[in-house]
Protein backbone atom coordinates (compact mmCIF):
# COMPACT_ATOMS: atom_id res chain seq x y z
CA UNK A 1 0.00 0.00 0.00
CA UNK A 2 1.35 3.46 -0.64
CA UNK A 3 2.66 5.66 2.08
CA UNK A 4 0.61 8.04 3.11
CA UNK A 5 1.78 11.70 2.82
CA UNK A 6 2.32 13.02 6.77
CA UNK A 7 -0.47 15.84 7.54
CA UNK A 8 1.43 19.32 7.25
CA UNK A 9 2.28 20.96 10.69
CA UNK A 10 -0.29 23.45 11.48
CA UNK A 11 1.50 27.12 11.53
CA UNK A 12 3.76 28.15 14.38
CA UNK A 13 2.23 30.66 16.81
CA UNK A 14 3.73 33.93 17.20
CA UNK A 15 5.11 34.11 20.85
CA UNK A 16 2.66 37.24 21.70
CA UNK A 17 -0.22 36.02 20.19
CA UNK A 18 -1.12 33.39 22.80
CA UNK A 19 -4.40 34.40 24.47
CA UNK A 20 -4.66 36.31 27.96
CA UNK A 21 -6.74 34.57 30.75
CA UNK A 22 -6.56 36.58 34.30
CA UNK A 23 -8.78 35.09 36.87
CA UNK A 24 -11.35 37.48 38.88
CA UNK A 25 -10.97 38.44 42.09
CA UNK A 26 -13.77 39.68 44.06
CA UNK A 27 -12.03 40.66 46.76
CA UNK A 28 -10.95 43.76 44.53
CA UNK A 29 -14.32 44.74 43.31
CA UNK A 30 -16.67 44.67 46.14
CA UNK A 31 -17.60 41.27 46.04
CA UNK A 32 -18.68 40.72 42.52
CA UNK A 33 -17.16 38.50 40.00
CA UNK A 34 -16.64 40.42 36.76
CA UNK A 35 -15.52 39.81 33.55
CA UNK A 36 -14.08 41.52 30.72
CA UNK A 37 -13.72 40.10 27.08
CA UNK A 38 -11.20 42.16 24.98
CA UNK A 39 -11.24 41.27 21.13
CA UNK A 40 -7.87 42.50 18.91
CA UNK A 41 -8.23 43.25 15.56
CA UNK A 42 -8.19 42.09 11.84
CA UNK A 43 -4.39 40.90 11.10
CA UNK A 44 -3.62 41.68 14.70
CA UNK A 45 -3.47 39.28 17.59
CA UNK A 46 -3.78 39.61 21.88
CA UNK A 47 -0.08 41.65 22.11
CA UNK A 48 -2.61 44.64 20.71
CA UNK A 49 -5.01 43.98 23.82
CA UNK A 50 -2.45 42.56 26.32
CA UNK A 51 -1.72 45.29 27.76
CA UNK A 52 -4.99 46.69 28.48
CA UNK A 53 -6.38 42.67 29.60
CA UNK A 54 -3.68 43.02 32.22
CA UNK A 55 -4.18 46.18 33.34
CA UNK A 56 -7.97 45.44 33.90
CA UNK A 57 -7.18 42.16 35.01
CA UNK A 58 -4.89 44.08 38.02
CA UNK A 59 -8.16 45.76 39.28
CA UNK A 60 -9.93 42.42 39.77
CA UNK A 61 -11.27 41.82 37.13
CA UNK A 62 -11.76 38.49 35.49
CA UNK A 63 -10.67 38.81 31.69
CA UNK A 64 -10.45 36.99 28.70
CA UNK A 65 -8.44 37.94 25.24
CA UNK A 66 -8.70 35.44 23.21
CA UNK A 67 -6.96 35.00 19.64
CA UNK A 68 -8.85 34.56 16.51
CA UNK A 69 -8.38 31.97 14.00
CA UNK A 70 -6.03 32.45 11.52
CA UNK A 71 -4.44 35.20 13.84
CA UNK A 72 -0.91 35.29 15.31
CA UNK A 73 0.31 32.51 12.55
CA UNK A 74 0.39 33.62 8.61
CA UNK A 75 -1.67 35.13 6.95
CA UNK A 76 -1.83 32.12 4.66
CA UNK A 77 -4.09 30.49 7.51
CA UNK A 78 -5.80 33.58 7.70
CA UNK A 79 -7.08 33.67 4.70
CA UNK A 80 -9.03 29.98 4.81
CA UNK A 81 -10.72 31.62 8.21
CA UNK A 82 -14.13 33.98 7.65
CA UNK A 83 -16.34 36.38 9.65
CA UNK A 84 -17.97 33.48 11.37
CA UNK A 85 -14.90 31.82 12.49
CA UNK A 86 -13.94 35.13 14.36
CA UNK A 87 -17.16 35.62 15.95
CA UNK A 88 -17.27 32.03 17.03
CA UNK A 89 -14.17 32.06 19.17
CA UNK A 90 -15.30 35.78 21.03
CA UNK A 91 -18.52 34.34 21.17
CA UNK A 92 -17.08 31.16 22.96
CA UNK A 93 -14.84 33.39 25.43
CA UNK A 94 -18.18 35.71 26.10
CA UNK A 95 -19.95 32.10 27.23
CA UNK A 96 -17.33 31.47 29.37
CA UNK A 97 -17.05 34.58 30.95
CA UNK A 98 -21.03 34.51 31.56
CA UNK A 99 -20.68 31.00 33.23
CA UNK A 100 -18.75 32.05 36.11
CA UNK A 101 -19.02 36.06 36.51
CA UNK A 102 -21.73 38.29 37.75
CA UNK A 103 -21.62 40.74 34.79
CA UNK A 104 -19.46 40.54 31.54
CA UNK A 105 -17.92 43.96 29.68
CA UNK A 106 -17.13 43.44 25.94
CA UNK A 107 -14.52 45.57 23.80
CA UNK A 108 -12.26 45.27 21.33
CA UNK A 109 -10.18 47.09 18.80
CA UNK A 110 -10.82 47.68 15.37
CA UNK A 111 -12.24 44.65 13.40
CA UNK A 112 -12.41 43.56 17.81
CA UNK A 113 -14.64 46.40 18.69
CA UNK A 114 -17.35 44.99 15.64
CA UNK A 115 -17.39 41.41 17.14
CA UNK A 116 -17.85 43.13 20.23
CA UNK A 117 -21.04 45.25 18.90
CA UNK A 118 -22.32 41.86 17.62
CA UNK A 119 -22.18 40.16 20.72
CA UNK A 120 -24.19 42.76 22.00
CA UNK A 121 -26.69 43.29 19.81
CA UNK A 122 -26.73 39.33 20.04
CA UNK A 123 -26.93 39.39 23.81
CA UNK A 124 -28.14 42.60 25.37
CA UNK A 125 -29.38 40.92 28.29
CA UNK A 126 -25.90 39.50 29.01
CA UNK A 127 -23.73 42.55 28.21
CA UNK A 128 -23.31 45.04 30.70
CA UNK A 129 -21.13 47.72 28.66
CA UNK A 130 -19.44 47.74 25.41
CA UNK A 131 -15.93 49.34 24.89
CA UNK A 132 -14.49 50.18 21.62
CA UNK A 133 -11.60 51.41 20.43
CA UNK A 134 -11.39 52.96 16.97
CA UNK A 135 -14.10 49.97 15.65
CA UNK A 136 -14.73 49.63 11.98
CA UNK A 137 -18.13 49.08 10.06
CA UNK A 138 -17.75 50.91 7.25
CA UNK A 139 -15.03 52.08 4.58
CA UNK A 140 -14.84 55.06 1.93
CA UNK A 141 -12.32 52.66 0.12
CA UNK A 142 -13.75 52.25 -3.42
CA UNK A 143 -11.50 49.53 -3.70
CA UNK A 144 -13.77 46.96 -1.56
CA UNK A 145 -16.25 46.61 -4.23
CA UNK A 146 -14.06 45.07 -5.99
CA UNK A 147 -12.71 42.01 -3.90
CA UNK A 148 -15.23 39.69 -5.04
CA UNK A 149 -13.17 39.48 -8.23
CA UNK A 150 -9.86 40.22 -6.39
CA UNK A 151 -9.81 37.99 -4.12
CA UNK A 152 -10.12 35.35 -7.18
CA UNK A 153 -7.20 36.75 -8.68
CA UNK A 154 -4.62 37.80 -6.07
CA UNK A 155 -4.27 36.03 -2.25
CA UNK A 156 -3.25 39.33 -0.81
CA UNK A 157 -2.18 42.65 -0.49
CA UNK A 158 -0.19 44.98 1.27
CA UNK A 159 -1.10 45.07 4.89
CA UNK A 160 -2.55 47.89 7.19
CA UNK A 161 -0.55 46.98 10.58
CA UNK A 162 1.45 49.29 12.78
CA UNK A 163 -0.71 52.31 12.73
CA UNK A 164 0.71 53.73 15.96
CA UNK A 165 2.17 56.88 16.71
CA UNK A 166 4.37 55.96 19.63
CA UNK A 167 8.09 55.03 18.47
CA UNK A 168 8.89 51.71 18.36
CA UNK A 169 5.27 50.26 19.27
CA UNK A 170 4.52 46.94 17.12
CA UNK A 171 1.04 45.10 16.85
CA UNK A 172 2.85 42.35 16.09
CA UNK A 173 -0.03 41.42 12.85
CA UNK A 174 0.62 40.51 8.98
CA UNK A 175 2.19 42.70 6.72
CA UNK A 176 -0.27 41.41 4.14
CA UNK A 177 -3.60 41.54 4.07
CA UNK A 178 -5.41 38.18 3.22
CA UNK A 179 -8.35 39.10 0.43
CA UNK A 180 -10.30 36.27 0.96
CA UNK A 181 -10.95 37.17 4.69
CA UNK A 182 -11.09 40.58 4.16
CA UNK A 183 -14.25 40.28 1.77
CA UNK A 184 -15.82 38.07 4.31
CA UNK A 185 -15.33 40.87 6.73
CA UNK A 186 -16.66 43.93 4.27
CA UNK A 187 -19.36 41.26 3.46
CA UNK A 188 -20.76 40.54 7.30
CA UNK A 189 -20.52 44.68 7.86
CA UNK A 190 -24.35 45.50 6.59
CA UNK A 191 -25.95 42.84 8.94
CA UNK A 192 -24.41 44.19 12.09
CA UNK A 193 -25.34 47.78 11.13
CA UNK A 194 -28.64 46.68 10.44
CA UNK A 195 -28.32 44.76 14.50
CA UNK A 196 -27.07 48.03 16.02
CA UNK A 197 -30.97 49.46 17.06
CA UNK A 198 -30.56 45.87 19.42
CA UNK A 199 -28.12 47.05 21.49
CA UNK A 200 -28.97 48.49 25.13
CA UNK A 201 -26.35 48.32 27.02
CA UNK A 202 -23.91 51.41 28.00
CA UNK A 203 -21.05 52.50 25.41
CA UNK A 204 -17.99 53.90 25.80
CA UNK A 205 -16.11 54.61 22.52
CA UNK A 206 -12.46 56.05 22.38
CA UNK A 207 -11.96 57.45 18.43
CA UNK A 208 -8.50 58.72 17.56
CA UNK A 209 -8.60 62.00 15.62
CA UNK A 210 -5.79 60.74 13.56
CA UNK A 211 -6.32 57.11 12.00
CA UNK A 212 -5.37 56.27 8.62
CA UNK A 213 -7.42 52.64 8.54
CA UNK A 214 -10.46 53.16 9.40
CA UNK A 215 -12.30 56.44 8.43
CA UNK A 216 -14.95 58.55 9.90
CA UNK A 217 -18.09 56.78 7.92
CA UNK A 218 -18.24 54.21 11.33
CA UNK A 219 -18.49 56.81 13.93
CA UNK A 220 -22.16 58.40 13.19
CA UNK A 221 -23.19 54.74 12.54
CA UNK A 222 -22.01 53.21 15.66
CA UNK A 223 -23.51 56.20 17.71
CA UNK A 224 -25.97 56.95 15.82
CA UNK A 225 -27.43 53.13 15.32
CA UNK A 226 -27.08 51.69 18.81
CA UNK A 227 -30.47 52.18 21.60
CA UNK A 228 -28.03 52.56 24.79
CA UNK A 229 -29.46 55.27 26.54
CA UNK A 230 -25.54 56.19 27.43
CA UNK A 231 -23.13 57.10 24.41
CA UNK A 232 -20.16 58.16 26.17
CA UNK A 233 -17.32 59.29 22.72
CA UNK A 234 -13.75 60.09 24.17
CA UNK A 235 -10.96 61.40 21.54
CA UNK A 236 -7.26 59.97 22.05
CA UNK A 237 -5.39 62.94 20.57
CA UNK A 238 -2.09 61.50 20.73
CA UNK A 239 -2.69 57.79 19.35
CA UNK A 240 -3.36 56.46 15.73
CA UNK A 241 -5.47 53.70 14.73
CA UNK A 242 -3.97 51.02 16.97
CA UNK A 243 -4.20 53.12 20.12
CA UNK A 244 -4.49 50.24 22.87
CA UNK A 245 -0.60 50.49 22.59
CA UNK A 246 0.05 54.24 21.97
CA UNK A 247 0.35 57.12 23.39
CA UNK A 248 -3.43 57.22 25.09
CA UNK A 249 -3.49 53.73 26.12
CA UNK A 250 -3.11 55.23 29.70
CA UNK A 251 -6.79 56.87 28.89
CA UNK A 252 -7.98 54.16 27.59
CA UNK A 253 -7.51 51.88 30.37
CA UNK A 254 -8.33 54.34 32.84
CA UNK A 255 -11.26 55.62 31.42
CA UNK A 256 -12.33 52.05 31.05
CA UNK A 257 -11.66 50.98 34.16
CA UNK A 258 -13.96 53.42 35.58
CA UNK A 259 -16.61 52.42 32.99
CA UNK A 260 -16.39 48.72 33.52
CA UNK A 261 -16.69 49.49 37.77
CA UNK A 262 -19.35 51.52 37.19
CA UNK A 263 -21.87 49.54 34.60
CA UNK A 264 -21.06 46.25 36.51
CA UNK A 265 -21.92 46.89 39.48
CA UNK A 266 -25.16 45.93 40.03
Amino acid sequence: MPSRSPRPSPPALHPLASPLTVAARPELTGGRRIGVLLSHGFTGSPASMKPWGEHLGSLGYGVEVPRLPGHGTTWQEMNRTTWADWYGEVARAFDKLCLDHDAVVVGGLSMGGALALQLAADHPDRVAGVMVVNPALATKRRDVKLLPVLKLLLPSMPGISNDIKLAGADEHAYARTPLRAAHSMFSAWPALVASLPRITAPLLYFRSTVDKVVDELTEPLVTGGVSSSEVTVRRLENSYHVATIDNDAPQIFAESAEFVARVAAG
